[in-house]
């Protein structure tokens, strides 16, 4: 049979496909994103959509399967926060085409603000889990999971990490099972989540998790590997590749994918077959929990740890003190910060705010987070997807209420986290007379998690050409009287409209219009800016830029060719005009 190596999020792409699903939606957040980049490629047999937010992403899925097709929303984890309140009362409600929650958590948080483990969601949720270790049973688990979901009446909150969404391995494609949509009926007493519905519908679902925790303890998804009866492990998703690796070849594995419930009929049975049994899971210790809770003696996180990623090593030196072979090399690492691109639009904001002291800055999710690292250091506060206008809010009003008069606070955020959950901040300024000049820094994409369009880009998932939602009608539309659009690159513009918008009597809010240089459907103007090294003095204020293409050589400034676009913010900070463009 012909194998492919795919990424895992590839493999889930393709097990969404085979197992029939007909309606996708979801945010777009590392590590889960390239889930939906993968799925428009299958055509015709599936709808794919990009959602303003994940919560909307999940209320778009569940729709479809309460009229009766296969449905699947993808996030990252953070994004399951949002999400969670239509996901809760989904389980009670129940499917009727099966449903699929992708969660991708990111232990030890390559690109997050924390490293939540949303097992437990699973579990407060009261849904079934399923955790894929490879890109394989990245596939095979996808099919599993729409099955259950129909064969026991609720959503399946398909869990994996960073590790298995980004890793590869070899894969073996199936056929595509299609599914005849269920006929819709109208179900209130199913559906309607009254108070009185919900209350049935709970009972309903405490007996369905039951008769999932009998299926668990068959379920071929969960599987005894017998070696020896000396040491056992139970472990899940890629905790099981790194505690293979790190064991003995004697040890015995209760492989788990299918993890809430958890089968403990099956794990009692494996652990009176061990003489000695450990638990290996990252992040919390969902499994070692309930495991001590059922009375069954096994060993875990005192020694492991529960923060961040683990690998083989460190399993390996924390339960067998093995330490690695290490070789001292006479070599420094340099570190090397993350930055903005060069000629990224939102440098010039950046550098403006960063001249007037008493501006506070509350930063939201995005590229422009990156505004609040040195030397534009920009950013007073960075919270959650949306927060950017509303912690400002806060912000400002206990600076009122303490007397602190000398603050001008600024809200900002991006296009995409506009539509996201940024209108409703922006409503809360202006309802509740807030000292806060909102910012939307517009760069036309979602860029942070590889350009992916949103409702203001113009553009679909699946490249069709949509209705193009613009910000500023928007803003209008929720009382901000003025409304300022300025090229952030344009510094003395950009200068202008903030000391317009601080000065302004009515709601003000501001725009900074460019797209993001990395779009390839827009023609850029790029160029290449220079230093005329006799006229350069060396004050390094074109430093203070942030430019990773601008340095210091010999005492000059120096541009690298190979870096800059010639956006020119470097050269309008220059007291001796010794930076100048030239076309490419």
């Amino acid at each position: 049979m012909e194998k492919h190596l795919l990424y895992g999020n590839e493999a889930i792409a393709r097990g969404a496909y085979e197992a029939g699903v007909k309606v996708c939606s979801a945010y777009p957040g590392t590590p889960s994103t390239e889930v939906f980049e993968n799925l428009p490629k299958y055509g015709d047999d599936l709808y794919c959509e990009w959602a303003p937010n994940e919560k909307v992403a999940v209320e778009v899925a569940y729709g479809a399967s309460i009229a009766g097709v296969r449905s699947l929303a993808a996030m990252k984890h953070v994004g399951v926060n949002v999400a969670a309140d239509p996901i809760f009362t989904a389980a009670y409600n129940g499917v009727n085409g099966g449903f699929v929650i992708i969660s991708a958590d990111d232990p030890s948080m390559h690109s997050s603000q924390n490293e939540q483990d949303n097992r437990n969601y699973a579990k407060a949720a009261k849904i079934a889990m399923v955790e894929p270790s490879d890109s394989q049973e990245c596939l095979d688990f996808m099919r599993a999971a729409y099955d259950i979901s129909e064969r026991f009446d609720m959503p399946v909150l398909f869990r994996t990490t960073t590790r298995v969404a980004h890793s590869k391995s070899l894969v073996a494609f199936g056929e595509r099972k299609e599914n005849k949509a269920k006929e819709y009926t109208r179900n209130v007493r199913k559906f309607v989540a009254t108070p009185a519905n919900a209350y049935a519908n709970r009972a309903k679902l405490k007996e369905n998790m039951k008769k999932l925790e009998e299926y668990s303890c068959d379920c071929p998804l969960n599987v005894v590997e017998m070696k020896g009866s000396r040491m056992g492990v139970i472990t899940a998703s890629i905790a099981y590749q790194y505690a293979k690796d790190a064991f003995p070849e004697d040890t015995s594995f209760l492989k788990l994918g299918l993890t809430n419930p958890l089968p403990m009929r099956l794990i009692r049975s494996f652990a009176e077959k061990v003489d000695k049994l450990y638990v290996i899971e990252e992040l919390d210790g969902f499994m070692e929990e309930q495991i001590k809770a059922a009375g069954i003696q096994c060993v875990g996180k005192e020694l492991i740890g529960d923060m961040y990623e683990l690998n083989s090593q460190i399993i390996k030196e924390r339960l067998f003190g093995e330490k690695a072979a290490s070789v001292e090399l006479d070599v420094k690492a340099v570190p090397r910060p993350p930055v903005l691109c060069p000629g990224c639009p939102h440098r010039g904001f950046f550098y403006t705010i960063s001249r007037h002291k008493n501006a506070v800055v509350a930063g939201d999710i995005g590229c422009y987070t990156l505004g609040a690292a040195a030397p534009l250091s920009a950013i007073d506060s960075c919270v959650c997807m949306g927060g950017g206008f509303t912690v400002a809010m806060g912000m400002a009003k206990a600076f009122r209420q303490s007397g602190v008069e000398d603050k001008k606070v600024f809200g900002i955020m991006g296009d995409s986290t506009f539509f996201h959950s940024g209108m409703t901040g922006a409503a809360e300024i202006v309802y509740n007379k807030g000292e806060v000049i909102p910012v939307v820094m517009d760069n036309s994409i979602t860029g942070m998690t590889g350009h992916q369009d949103n409702p203001g880009s113009g553009y679909t998932l699946q490249g069709d050409v949509a209705e193009k939602i613009r910000i500023e009608d928007v803003l209008a539309s929720i009382g901000y009287e003025k409304v300022i659009i300025v090229d952030p690159q344009d510094l003395k513009a950009m200068e202008k409209a903030v000391e317009e918008a601080m000065a302004s009597e009515v709601p003000a809010a501001i725009i900074t219009r460019r797209p993001c240089v990395l779009i390839k459907r827009i023609k850029h103007d790029i160029g290449l800016c220079e230093v005329d090294t006799e006229r350069c003095v060396g004050c390094r204020m074109c430093i203070k830029v942030g430019c990773p293409a601008v340095m210091v050589n010999e005492g000059k400034a120096h541009i690298d060719a190979g870096q800059c676009i010639g956006c020119t913010v470097c050269a309008q900070v220059c007291p001796k005009d010794a930076i100048s463009r030239r076309e490419r």
